[in-house]
């Protein structure tokens, strides 16, 4: 066996906050998919599917891979996956780590197996860039709420500049009231809309980076972040905005960097759209706005096995680890076979052990697009 080397969180996103499987989608759960006619009996009956306003019911099909989503203003992530779910036809999808609806920029989207893979994505580094308006503190943090306090002060960007250090390194952060914590089983910004009152208590994060990018004579400032999982921007803004005396709130926001997920992999709704036409008349293909499942697993060590053991590990069983090519490491690998993913394994006590098989059939990325992240 041989061994290779193979990272809203900020707006209304906190990953920790959000049950995984509740951000993945199938056909028999919620979203564009839910049955109109809940008569069991239409089950019984092949080939007889119904569908609101008696459009035929679209065979849906696997795909496996990532789509990382320019999202526009305006759209909801949950939105954002039910239209890609659409668009490819896919039968399971969901996304890894919430933009609220006032940001934009990178949703990443699994698709079919990629679904898996969505822990190691919510777990890594998040970038963003993002403007605060000085002079107002709002309700949710942000342009979407009600003012709660106002100054006519606004801050030099030398004083800016001073306080950053203070929000750098793992900080001790209070949530914003609208966020999607849960307190005693609700949603914290469910509490928040019926009017009460919600004491969150504050919680560590880490803050990379905060760098104060342009300054404004209009009471704007825009700055670049770079933190890790759970951290609010929009609590960031709020709480620079109390400690500088003018009080503050975030008024755009957009995420350029998910885990492994650049910029440059980011394709516009519009983009995937037109991918869609041209596919159906036989132009183009949806592979092509697909990153390959392992993309998510750019942190973790590649394993490569030969097909016996390859064939032992995808009915769930252990394979011994021996011979001068056996790795003398432990801990989470991802494992190839014939250069194609197989299996998230762990290494312990001499054995290769097996925690999720991967089954690629059906549609995956095509195959230049891992060599266009190079």
């Amino acid at each position: 066996m041989i061994v290779t080397t193979a990272d809203s969180v900020i707006g209304s996103e906190n990953a920790e906050s959000h049950d995984i499987e509740k951000n993945i989608f199938s056909s028999e759960t919620r979203g564009d998919d839910r049955r109109v006619n809940n008569d069991p009996r239409q089950d019984q009956r092949p080939g007889k599917q119904q569908r609101q306003n008696n459009q035929p019911r679209r065979d849906k099909r696997d795909v496996h891979g990532w789509v990382i989503l320019d999202k526009p203003v305006g759209m909801t992530s949950t939105h954002a996956v039910a239209v890609l779910k659409r668009l490819f036809q896919a039968k399971r999808a969901g996304h890894a780590g919430t933009l609220d609806p006032l940001a934009s920029g990178g949703l990443p989207i699994a698709l079919g197996e990629a679904t898996k893979t969505v822990p190691f994505v919510m777990d890594g580094r998040k970038r963003y860039r993002f403007t605060v308006a000085w002079g107002e503190e709002r309700d949710t943090d942000d342009t979407e709420g009600r003012a709660t306090q106002t100054s006519e002060l606004r801050p030099s960007a030398d004083a800016i500049r001073a306080l950053l250090p203070r929000f750098t390194g793992v900080i001790e952060q209070i949530p914003p009231q609208y966020s999607a914590i849960k307190v005693q089983g609700e949603r914290a910004y469910d509490l928040a809309r019926d009017g009460e009152t919600v004491e969150l208590k504050p919680r560590p994060v880490e803050i990379h980076e905060l760098t104060l990018v342009e300054h404004e004579d209009n009471g704007l400032s825009v700055f670049e972040a770079e933190c890790g999982k759970g951290t609010y921007v929009r609590a960031l803004a709020r709480d620079m905005g109390r400690i500088l005396g003018c009080f503050g709130h975030i008024c755009a926001l957009r995420r350029t960097l998910v885990g492994p997920f650049r910029e440059a992999d980011m394709i516009p709704l519009e983009q995937l759209e037109a991918l869609c036409n041209r596919a159906a008349s036989g132009e183009g293909s949806l592979a092509d706005a697909l990153l390959p499942v392992e993309t998510a697993l750019d942190d973790i060590p590649a394993l490569a096995v030969t097909r016996a053991d390859a064939a032992r590990l995808h009915r769930g069983q252990a394979v011994l680890l021996r011979g001068r090519d056996a790795p003398n490491s432990s801990g989470t690998v991802y494992v190839t076979v014939a250069g194609r993913l197989l299996a998230l394994a762990e290494i312990g006590n001499g054995e290769l052990i097996p925690k999720r098989v991967f089954n690629l059939t059906g549609l995956t990325a095509s195959s230049g697009r891992n060599n266009e992240r190079v």
